[in-house]
C-alpha cells in the first residue's frame, strides 16, 4: 500500500476488460480503439474516485502478452495496473484482496460470477459491471441536481440585488 493511500478507508478494484466488455458505450468504443476504451474507463473512474472518496484501482489483463513484466501507473490519481505475463486480473485482485482486505473495505467490480464467489469467500464485496454503471450514473445525476440547485439559489440572490450593485460587483470581479 502506497503512503498517500492511507487516507482511503475503502478500495474499489475494477476488472478493466470485464467492465469494457460489459458497458455498451465502452464496448462500442473498443471496437474502434481498445486504447480509447481504456482511456474512457480511466476518465470515468477518476471522476468516481474524486466524488466518492473510494480509492480506485483498475486492473487490465496482460497475461497473454509474451515477455510482459507488468506495469503500474497512476493516471488522474487512479492506479492503473497491467498484469504480467501468465497473471490474470483476477489473480492480481485476489492477491491484493488477501493483502489489504482484512484492514480495509475492498469491493471488486466484475461480472465474472466465479470471481465474485472467490471475492466473497475472501472477505471482499462485489459489484457487477451493471451495478457499477448505474451507481456512477446515479451519482452524476445527484451532482448535477446539486449544481442546478446551487445555481438557482445564486440566481435568486442575484435577482434581489439592484442593477447598480450588480454592475459594481461585475466591475470588481473583472479587476481581480
Amino acid at each position: 500500500m502506497k503512503k498517500d493511500e492511507k487516507k482511503f478507508n475503502e478500495y474499489l478494484f475494477v476488472d478493466g476488460y470485464n467492465i469494457i466488455n460489459s458497458w455498451e458505450k465502452l464496448r462500442s468504443l473498443s471496437e474502434v480503439s481498445l486504447e480509447m476504451a481504456r482511456e474512457e474507463l480511466i476518465e470515468v473512474m477518476a471522476e468516481y474516485q474524486y466524488y466518492s472518496g473510494i480509492k480506485v484501482i483498475i486492473v487490465f489483463d496482460g497475461h497473454l502478452v509474451k515477455g510482459n513484466g507488468g506495469e503500474s501507473n497512476r493516471i488522474k490519481e487512479v492506479d492503473v495496473i497491467y498484469t504480467k505475463e501468465y497473471e490474470t486480473a483476477d489473480q492480481y485482485i485476489e492477491r491484493a484482496l488477501d493483502e489489504i482486505g482484512r484492514i480495509k473495505k475492498v469491493t471488486v467490480a466484475t461480472s465474472d460470477w466465479m470471481e465474485q464467489q472467490v471475492i466473497l469467500g475472501r472477505g471482499g464485496t462485489r459489484i457487477s459491471a451493471r451495478e457499477l454503471e448505474m451507481e456512477i450514473l446515479d451519482q452524476k445525476r445527484l451532482l448535477e441536481n446539486r449544481e442546478k440547485k446551487k445555481n438557482e439559489t445564486n440566481n435568486l440572490i442575484m435577482g434581489k440585488l439592484d442593477d447598480e450593485i450588480i454592475k459594481k460587483l461585475k466591475k470588481w470581479k473583472s479587476c481581480e
